[in-house]
């Protein structure tokens, strides 16, 4: 949905949404003016416009997905993220790994070198492997070996690190994630519990 709209129904000016997010009122003006584009926004300012509108970051990036329908838009990784997660919930494990497998979309994403996306779809469908016993497909072994240069962990936890202004709960995250996801140099505590 459209922030100027969001405004509307809430009755709340562009003042008071920089006021109570945090974000500074130029970024408001430029997003809602259309000089700055939402999905362009850093993961932390989107989280705090859609916390201050009380709505999900995916439905402030609804509108601009639809706009860009016939073309591949790349969504913020926290939404890609989000929306593996609710695949595995709706499809179930098993389905969620046939169709991966058979779309190829690891491939396509790594040759697009969207790397975080493809490295954060295969640690799921190794994750996965490991959970129902299936043995890992070797279509992806190339891959396996690759990692993220820099450590990608979950933006609440590091919206509450900077808030805390300590550090530490990064470097502990690292010791709980999930192996597959670790591999490649992302974070990543819990897949399952997803709204």
């Amino acid at each position: 949905m459209e922030i100027n709209e969001l405004l509307s129904q809430k009755g709340m000016s562009k003042y008071r949404l920089s006021k109570e997010s945090g974000v500074a009122q130029t970024t408001i003006m430029d997003i809602c003016s259309g000089k700055a584009r939402i999905e362009k926004c850093a993961g932390d300012t989107l989280y705090r416009i859609a916390k201050a509108l009380e709505v999900s970051m995916e439905s402030l990036l609804e509108e601009r997905m639809k706009e860009d329908e016939h073309m591949e838009h790349r969504a913020s990784f926290e939404v890609f993220k989000s929306n593996v997660c609710h695949a595995v919930k709706d499809k179930g494990d098993i389905d969620f790994l046939i169709d991966t497998l058979e779309s190829d979309e690891i491939r396509r994403l790594y040759n697009k070198q969207w790397y975080p996306e493809a490295l954060y779809l295969l640690a799921m469908v190794d994750y996965l492997s490991r959970e129902n016993g299936v043995p890992l497909c070797t279509k992806y072994s190339d891959i396996r070996n690759c990692k993220l240069k820099n450590a990608i962990y979950p933006a609440s936890l590091v919206l509450s690190a900077a808030a805390m202004r300590n550090q530490q709960s990064l470097e502990e995250s690292q010791k709980t994630a999930i192996p597959e996801f670790m591999r490649h140099n992302i974070v990543e505590n819990e897949v399952r519990n997803v709204i």
